[in-house]
């Protein structure tokens, strides 16, 4: 009981993997995510202060690091079926919530727990923060499905989890990020070799 099985309940993050139920040459794991996630957050935040924007840097790495606890209680669900109706998802997040209070009122103690609901609730929620947590969450994404098409792994559902992370991160409310995004990043990530031409891809999204 306790603050003493919030931090056990860490571990399991890192056993829960990403896009299960395909092959993948790179397994990522939760933990993994939250923390790259983190990472990416800080540089894209970085960006928009230097356009003049202010950051609420606290709030920021709490969101970023925070974002997937839940999946300790549901595990991660496939990609298309979380995303496959507005309905569904809606539920999923739900359930998720509904699961999360429950574990802070059963765990975590009395003078902590309003702490703990401000932290663990959903971090996507309109801020110039809650946008650069989905453009770094939707990033990892990016960066999973490159690695696969990167390291030869030829199964379309990684052409097409890249394809929708990209559409998603160019459509972001976040004018200088997403400049830097698609005028600088992505030159890089079109002159890397991958066993699906995502030079292909990568324009066919941007003259959309």
């Amino acid at each position: 009981m306790g603050i003493h099985t919030f931090f056990t309940s860490l571990n399991d993050l890192e056993r829960i993997i990403r896009a299960p139920g395909r092959f993948k040459f790179e397994e990522h794991n939760v933990a993994a995510h939250s923390w790259k996630v983190s990472q990416y957050a800080m540089f894209f935040a970085t960006i928009e202060e230097r356009a003049g924007k202010e950051v609420n840097w606290k709030s920021l790495y709490e969101k970023t690091i925070n974002h997937d606890f839940a999946e300790v209680f549901i595990g991660d669900i496939k990609t298309p079926v979380k995303h496959s109706s507005p309905e569904l998802k809606e539920m999923i997040a739900k359930v998720e919530e509904g699961m999360m209070e429950k574990f802070i009122l059963r765990e975590i103690p009395d003078d902590f727990q309003g702490v703990f609901f401000d932290r663990m609730k959903e971090g996507k929620d309109g801020t110039i923060e809650g946008n650069l947590l989905e453009m770094a969450d939707k990033l990892d994404q990016f960066y999973e499905s490159f690695a696969e098409l990167k390291r030869g792994n030829a199964d379309p559902e990684f052409a097409k989890m890249y394809r929708i992370a990209l559409k998603k991160l160019l459509s972001m409310p976040l004018q200088a990020s997403v400049a830097y995004f698609r005028d600088t990043m992505l030159e890089d990530v079109m002159a890397e070799e991958t066993v699906i031409d995502i030079k292909d891809i990568t324009r066919q999204v941007l003259q959309q």
